[in-house]
Protein backbone atom coordinates (compact mmCIF):
# COMPACT_ATOMS: atom_id res chain seq x y z
CA UNK A 1 0.00 0.00 0.00
CA UNK A 2 1.67 3.21 -1.09
CA UNK A 3 1.50 6.72 1.61
CA UNK A 4 -1.44 8.18 -0.44
CA UNK A 5 -3.32 4.94 -0.57
CA UNK A 6 -2.63 4.73 3.28
CA UNK A 7 -3.75 8.13 3.77
CA UNK A 8 -6.88 7.58 2.02
CA UNK A 9 -7.92 4.73 3.46
CA UNK A 10 -7.53 5.99 7.33
CA UNK A 11 -9.42 9.06 6.26
CA UNK A 12 -12.28 6.47 5.00
CA UNK A 13 -12.02 4.69 8.62
CA UNK A 14 -11.71 7.67 10.72
CA UNK A 15 -14.71 9.02 8.89
CA UNK A 16 -16.75 5.71 9.92
CA UNK A 17 -15.67 5.34 13.12
CA UNK A 18 -15.69 9.26 13.64
CA UNK A 19 -17.29 9.73 16.61
CA UNK A 20 -15.72 6.97 18.71
CA UNK A 21 -12.02 8.04 17.49
CA UNK A 22 -12.63 11.22 18.37
CA UNK A 23 -13.67 10.27 22.35
CA UNK A 24 -10.68 8.16 22.28
CA UNK A 25 -8.48 10.48 20.73
CA UNK A 26 -9.62 13.40 23.99
CA UNK A 27 -9.28 10.55 26.17
CA UNK A 28 -5.75 10.68 25.50
CA UNK A 29 -5.39 14.13 25.47
CA UNK A 30 -7.23 14.78 28.83
CA UNK A 31 -4.28 13.18 30.19
CA UNK A 32 -1.59 14.52 28.40
CA UNK A 33 -2.41 18.08 28.47
CA UNK A 34 -2.42 18.26 32.35
CA UNK A 35 0.56 16.44 32.70
CA UNK A 36 2.68 18.78 29.95
CA UNK A 37 0.94 21.83 31.49
CA UNK A 38 2.13 21.09 35.30
CA UNK A 39 5.60 19.18 33.90
CA UNK A 40 5.99 23.39 32.23
CA UNK A 41 5.94 24.21 35.79
CA UNK A 42 7.61 21.43 37.37
CA UNK A 43 9.71 19.61 35.10
CA UNK A 44 10.27 16.41 36.93
CA UNK A 45 6.36 15.80 36.59
CA UNK A 46 6.94 15.52 32.46
CA UNK A 47 7.90 11.44 33.98
CA UNK A 48 4.35 10.86 34.31
CA UNK A 49 3.68 10.95 30.20
CA UNK A 50 5.10 7.31 30.62
CA UNK A 51 1.63 6.95 31.83
CA UNK A 52 0.23 7.70 28.85
CA UNK A 53 1.56 4.59 27.18
CA UNK A 54 -1.40 1.94 28.22
CA UNK A 55 -4.17 4.92 26.55
CA UNK A 56 -1.77 4.81 23.19
CA UNK A 57 -1.63 1.21 23.57
CA UNK A 58 -5.47 1.22 23.93
CA UNK A 59 -5.79 3.72 21.36
CA UNK A 60 -3.41 2.38 18.95
CA UNK A 61 -5.46 -1.37 19.33
CA UNK A 62 -8.42 0.25 18.23
CA UNK A 63 -6.67 1.10 14.86
CA UNK A 64 -5.43 -2.02 14.25
CA UNK A 65 -8.88 -3.41 14.91
CA UNK A 66 -10.08 -0.81 12.66
CA UNK A 67 -7.86 -1.46 9.69
CA UNK A 68 -8.20 -5.08 10.37
CA UNK A 69 -11.92 -4.83 10.63
CA UNK A 70 -13.79 -1.88 9.96
CA UNK A 71 -15.16 -2.57 13.24
CA UNK A 72 -15.36 -0.75 16.34
CA UNK A 73 -17.27 -0.70 19.82
CA UNK A 74 -15.79 1.88 22.75
CA UNK A 75 -15.15 -1.23 25.06
CA UNK A 76 -12.57 -2.29 22.72
CA UNK A 77 -10.92 0.57 24.23
CA UNK A 78 -11.09 -1.30 27.42
CA UNK A 79 -10.22 -4.80 25.99
CA UNK A 80 -7.02 -3.05 24.29
CA UNK A 81 -5.95 -1.20 27.88
CA UNK A 82 -6.11 -4.64 29.79
CA UNK A 83 -4.19 -6.48 26.86
CA UNK A 84 -1.19 -3.78 25.85
CA UNK A 85 -0.88 -1.79 29.24
CA UNK A 86 2.38 -2.98 29.74
CA UNK A 87 3.65 -2.82 26.70
CA UNK A 88 2.20 0.36 26.64
CA UNK A 89 4.19 0.98 29.56
CA UNK A 90 7.67 -0.26 28.05
CA UNK A 91 7.35 1.43 24.50
CA UNK A 92 6.52 5.05 26.29
CA UNK A 93 9.40 4.25 28.88
CA UNK A 94 11.71 3.48 25.77
CA UNK A 95 10.25 6.43 23.63
CA UNK A 96 10.52 8.64 26.87
CA UNK A 97 13.87 8.06 27.12
CA UNK A 98 15.20 8.10 24.25
CA UNK A 99 14.04 11.59 23.27
CA UNK A 100 15.65 13.11 26.50
CA UNK A 101 18.71 11.56 25.62
CA UNK A 102 18.38 12.96 21.93
CA UNK A 103 17.62 16.69 22.83
CA UNK A 104 19.97 16.84 25.67
CA UNK A 105 23.01 15.55 23.55
CA UNK A 106 21.85 17.90 20.90
CA UNK A 107 21.83 21.17 22.23
CA UNK A 108 25.23 19.45 24.28
CA UNK A 109 27.08 19.09 20.82
CA UNK A 110 26.01 21.72 19.25
CA UNK A 111 27.72 24.28 21.64
CA UNK A 112 31.02 21.85 21.30
CA UNK A 113 32.46 23.88 18.54
CA UNK A 114 32.77 23.67 15.08
CA UNK A 115 34.15 20.40 15.26
CA UNK A 116 31.03 19.22 17.01
CA UNK A 117 28.82 19.66 14.21
CA UNK A 118 28.72 15.50 12.79
CA UNK A 119 27.67 14.76 16.15
CA UNK A 120 24.72 17.23 16.32
CA UNK A 121 23.71 16.04 13.01
CA UNK A 122 23.93 12.15 14.41
CA UNK A 123 21.83 13.26 17.39
CA UNK A 124 19.34 14.64 15.16
CA UNK A 125 19.15 12.03 12.31
CA UNK A 126 19.00 9.33 15.20
CA UNK A 127 16.09 11.47 16.50
CA UNK A 128 13.90 11.36 13.34
CA UNK A 129 14.90 7.74 12.66
CA UNK A 130 13.78 7.07 16.36
CA UNK A 131 9.70 9.30 15.44
CA UNK A 132 9.54 6.86 12.04
CA UNK A 133 10.01 4.02 13.87
CA UNK A 134 7.02 4.57 16.40
CA UNK A 135 4.92 4.24 13.02
CA UNK A 136 5.58 0.64 12.70
CA UNK A 137 6.77 -0.33 16.07
CA UNK A 138 3.57 0.09 17.93
CA UNK A 139 0.93 -1.43 15.62
CA UNK A 140 3.25 -4.22 15.19
CA UNK A 141 3.62 -4.04 19.15
CA UNK A 142 -0.41 -4.25 19.58
CA UNK A 143 -0.73 -6.60 16.73
CA UNK A 144 1.70 -8.82 17.56
CA UNK A 145 1.46 -9.09 21.75
CA UNK A 146 2.60 -12.64 21.86
CA UNK A 147 6.11 -11.68 20.10
CA UNK A 148 8.95 -10.79 22.22
CA UNK A 149 9.20 -7.37 22.24
CA UNK A 150 13.10 -7.64 20.87
CA UNK A 151 11.56 -9.32 18.38
CA UNK A 152 8.82 -7.22 17.12
CA UNK A 153 11.40 -4.68 17.77
CA UNK A 154 13.72 -6.09 15.00
CA UNK A 155 10.75 -6.44 12.71
CA UNK A 156 9.98 -2.82 13.03
CA UNK A 157 13.43 -2.28 12.01
CA UNK A 158 14.05 -4.74 9.65
CA UNK A 159 9.97 -2.74 7.46
CA UNK A 160 11.58 0.42 7.74
CA UNK A 161 14.85 -0.81 6.20
CA UNK A 162 12.70 -2.41 3.15
CA UNK A 163 11.08 0.79 2.71
CA UNK A 164 12.75 3.73 4.19
CA UNK A 165 11.47 6.56 1.20
CA UNK A 166 7.80 5.33 1.88
CA UNK A 167 8.40 5.41 5.54
CA UNK A 168 9.67 8.61 5.84
CA UNK A 169 7.18 10.33 3.62
CA UNK A 170 4.40 8.54 6.07
CA UNK A 171 5.93 10.21 8.80
CA UNK A 172 6.25 13.59 6.93
CA UNK A 173 2.72 13.21 6.01
CA UNK A 174 1.18 13.02 9.12
CA UNK A 175 3.50 15.48 10.86
CA UNK A 176 1.86 18.27 8.47
CA UNK A 177 -1.26 16.76 9.64
CA UNK A 178 -0.58 17.06 13.15
CA UNK A 179 1.20 20.63 12.60
CA UNK A 180 -2.04 22.15 10.64
CA UNK A 181 -4.12 20.72 14.03
CA UNK A 182 -1.83 21.97 16.28
CA UNK A 183 -1.94 25.25 14.11
CA UNK A 184 -5.93 25.46 14.34
CA UNK A 185 -6.49 26.27 17.83
CA UNK A 186 -5.25 22.84 19.05
CA UNK A 187 -8.19 21.29 19.33
CA UNK A 188 -8.65 19.13 15.73
CA UNK A 189 -4.89 17.49 17.37
CA UNK A 190 -6.35 16.78 20.52
CA UNK A 191 -9.36 15.52 19.18
CA UNK A 192 -8.88 14.11 15.76
CA UNK A 193 -5.66 13.78 14.63
CA UNK A 194 -3.59 11.69 16.54
CA UNK A 195 -6.28 8.88 16.22
CA UNK A 196 -6.35 9.63 12.61
CA UNK A 197 -2.06 9.05 12.69
CA UNK A 198 -2.51 5.65 14.79
CA UNK A 199 -4.83 4.42 12.08
CA UNK A 200 -2.52 5.38 9.11
CA UNK A 201 0.45 3.83 10.75
CA UNK A 202 -1.71 0.64 11.43
CA UNK A 203 -2.44 0.51 7.81
CA UNK A 204 0.48 1.18 6.79
CA UNK A 205 2.69 -1.17 8.82
CA UNK A 206 0.06 -4.17 9.07
CA UNK A 207 -0.89 -6.65 6.00
CA UNK A 208 -4.06 -5.54 4.88
CA UNK A 209 -6.70 -8.56 6.30
CA UNK A 210 -8.62 -11.61 4.11
CA UNK A 211 -11.41 -9.96 5.23
CA UNK A 212 -10.71 -6.31 3.95
CA UNK A 213 -9.42 -7.94 1.20
CA UNK A 214 -12.59 -9.52 0.23
CA UNK A 215 -14.45 -7.20 0.24
CA UNK A 216 -12.11 -5.26 -2.24
CA UNK A 217 -11.82 -7.98 -4.63
CA UNK A 218 -15.55 -8.16 -4.02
Amino acid sequence: MSVRETLRAAGADFYHQSWRLFLLNSALSAFVVPVVVAGSLAPPLLVLLVLAGPLAAALMHCAVQVAQTEELRLADAVTGLRLHWRRGLALAAVLGAAIVGGTTAIPFYAGGGPLAWPLTMLAVYLLVLLGVLQLALWPLAVAERERAFGAVVREAVAAIVRRPGPWAGLALALTLVNLAGAAAALAPLLTLTIAYSFLAAAHFALPRSPTREAATDG
